[in-house]
């Protein structure tokens, strides 16, 4: 017999081919009437063809989007928006540019609409992270939850393949934590589950075939899903592990994420069989740590830490840093194993069985 809280959130999503075209008509029926276009520097392009389709509610670009979101850079934003008078924020790209949108509605409680081009998955969480003076925090507020999610399978055409890679292993972790999240429950493994399948799929597909809009499309449902799952139970130790690695050592979101995974799996892969069996399922596995280690090899992703600028004379600082404020996990967090985790996951050498 199931035992369980769930509290479902309320974003409004948009999904289809084309779904851009309709960003106006959302800005309307959020009642604003001035929207800043957020994006990353390289994504410029991109916020331009959105603040052409708001025409009169475009309250201009800030493309100043940052990995990791500085402080700095979120005050700079808010600072900004306000000073257009915008009511409103659209965030298009990935989770560096969403993260931004949820900065700045933490303080200001401006709504945002999200629009993805990458599959990170973050724009269905409550979920936000700031980095100040090496240190990443994150938190959760429903303010920050984007009231819109356009999901439109022709802006992530243009995603190089790479980063199509690293960013769908991002989402899947995200899903394979909330199988075995200490307020887990069986809707959330469903989509959980579900996820993981449509990201693993559609990531052979557009490997095969980048401009498949139909495999685009699976992985935009599998980032939906699983972020979704992020947004409704808490995290363990493979996020810990990333957002340390990510805000202390300014390494990239996703590869980091899409290289510790494998590792974080093996660690806790007796402690939680029936979630291991659920990720190997989906994967098409026997397990999942290798499942996911196979995948990332198939897809020719960065294998280890060292490959994306980690030094290994930092692994002892990330370790202790890691053991200072950890997150709950279904394995006790240990120095020793955890030290031996980081390693592996450094060296990029196959996970334990």
């Amino acid at each position: 017999m199931y035992d369980f809280v769930y509290t479902p959130q309320s974003s409004r999503v948009i999904f289809g081919a084309g779904a851009l075209a309709r960003v106006a008509d959302e800005v309307h029926a959020l009642g604003a009437k001035k929207a800043l276009i957020l994006c990353t520097p390289e994504q410029e392009a991109q916020a331009m063809k959105v603040s052409d389709l708001l025409g009169p509610l475009s309250a201009g670009v800030f493309a100043e989007a940052k990995m990791h979101v500085p402080i700095e850079t979120a005050r700079r934003a808010r600072d900004h928006a306000r000073s257009v008078g915008a009511d409103c924020a659209v965030a298009i790209g990935g989770g560096s540019t969403v993260g931004l949108g949820k900065a700045i509605a933490l303080e200001s409680s401006l709504p945002i609409i999200a629009i993805p081009t990458t599959y990170a998955g973050s724009e269905m969480t409550p979920i936000y992270g700031l980095t100040e003076d090496g240190l990443k925090r994150t938190g959760r507020d429903p303010r920050v939850l984007p009231k819109t999610v356009i999901y439109d399978p022709m802006l992530s055409l243009s995603l190089p393949l790479g980063l199509s890679f690293v960013s769908g292993l991002n989402a899947i972790a995200h899903a394979a934590e909330g199988l075995y999240a200490r307020d887990g429950n069986p809707i959330m493994s469903l989509m959980a589950e579900d996820g993981i399948r449509a990201l693993a799929a559609g990531l052979r597909g557009i490997k095969t075939d980048p401009r498949n809009l139909s495999a685009r499309g699976d992985c935009l449902y599998g980032a939906w899903m699983c972020g979704s799952v992020l947004g409704h139970v808490g995290m363990a130790l493979h996020h810990k592990l990333c957002h340390t690695l990510g805000g202390s050592f300014n390494l990239p979101h996703a590869e980091t994420h899409a290289i510790v995974l494998p590792h974080a799996l093996a660690y806790n892969s007796d402690a939680a069989p029936d979630a291991m069996l659920r990720i190997a399922r989906a994967l098409g596995s026997e397990s999942a740590a290798l499942g996911v280690f196979e995948l990332g090899r198939e897809l020719e992703i960065p294998s280890g830490l060292r490959e994306i600028g980690m030094k290994e004379s930092d692994l002892d600082r990330a370790c202790e840093l890691a053991l200072s404020n950890p997150y709950w996990n279904p394995r006790p967090i240990e120095r020793e194993p955890l030290r031996s985790l980081l390693q592996g996951a450094w060296s990029g050498s196959r996970p334990p069985m």
